[in-house]
C-alpha cells in the first residue's frame, strides 16, 4: 500500500509560529536523518488527522512530496492535544533503501474462530501483544504480521518463535526471549464441569478425524434388475 504525504518547509520556528500554524489549520513537523539536515516542514491537519487513522500509515514506507521532490520516510513520532481532536506536532525520519530499519508492527489474529479453545471449549482470545519489534530493510517492511490460532486450545499459547515471518524480517528481541503473543483463556463464571465437557468435544473430534479419513467410502446400493 503506498501513502503519499504532501509536506511544505517551513521557515519560522518557535512557539508562536507553531501557534499561528495550528490557527491556520496546518501541523508543524520535522524530517530528519539520512546525510541531510534536519528539514523543519508543515503539514496539512485534516489530511494528516485522517492518516493517522489509518494502521497502514504507522507501519508503511511513506512517500513524502515536500515542495515538488519526493523522499521515504517513516512516521517516528506525534503529539495530540490533551483532550481536543487535534495534531500538535509531527516527526518523521528518512530512510535508506540498502539500511536496515527497526519499527513497531501490528500483529493480526486469524482464525481465532475455529480454534478448539474458542470452538469446542468455549475460551476466548487473549491479546497479550498487539505489536512486534522487528528490523529489516525497507523494502521488506510488512504492514502487519498474522497470528494463527487456528489450532490452539484452551490454556496453550502463541510465542514469537511460532510466527512466520516474512522474508527479511527479523524479529528484534533479547537473548532467550520468547514471550507469548497471545493465547486462550476460559472466561469468568466457566463452570469446571462446561471446561471438562468442551475438552471431551475437542478431544472427541481430533479423535475422529483421522478415523474419517481412513473410512471406506459406504458401497452404494445394487439397483434392482429389469424383468
Amino acid at each position: 500500500m503506498k501513502i503519499e504525504i504532501i509536506a511544505n518547509k517551513r521557515d519560522l520556528q518557535g512557539t508562536g509560529a507553531s501557534r499561528r500554524l495550528r490557527r491556520a489549520g496546518k501541523v508543524p513537523g520535522i524530517v530528519y536523518g539520512g546525510e541531510v539536515a534536519a528539514q523543519p516542514i508543515e503539514l496539512d491537519h485534516n489530511a494528516l488527522f485522517h492518516s493517522l487513522k489509518q494502521e497502514a500509515f504507522h507501519a508503511s514506507i511513506l512517500t513524502m512530496n515536500l515542495d515538488g521532490q519526493k523522499q521515504q520516510v517513516l512516521l517516528r513520532d506525534y503529539q495530540m492535544h490533551a483532550y481536543r481532536p487535534l495534531v500538535m506536532h509531527i516527526d518523521f525520519q528518512r530512510v535508506s533503501a540498502d539500511k536496515k530499519i527497526h519499527m513497531r508492527v501490528p500483529l493480526h489474529f486469524v482464525n481465532a474462530d475455529i480454534a478448539p479453545g474458542v470452538k469446542l471449549q468455549g475460551g476466548v482470545v487473549s491479546h497479550v501483544m498487539n505489536e512486534l519489534d522487528i528490523s529489516c530493510l525497507p523494502a521488506d517492511l510488512p504492514e502487519f504480521i498474522e497470528v494463527d490460532m487456528k489450532e490452539v486450545s484452551v490454556g496453550h499459547s502463541v510465542h514469537v518463535s511460532d510466527l512466520k515471518l516474512p522474508k527479511g524480517v527479523e524479529v528484534v528481541l533479547h537473548r532467550g526471549e520468547n514471550p507469548v503473543v497471545g493465547t486462550i483463556v476460559v472466561p469468568r463464571g466457566t463452570t469446571e464441569a462446561e471446561l471438562a465437557a468442551g475438552e471431551e468435544a475437542a478431544a472427541a473430534t481430533t479423535a475422529a478425524a483421522p478415523a474419517a479419513a481412513a473410512a471406506p467410502a459406504a458401497a452404494a446400493p445394487a439397483k434392482p434388475e429389469k424383468k
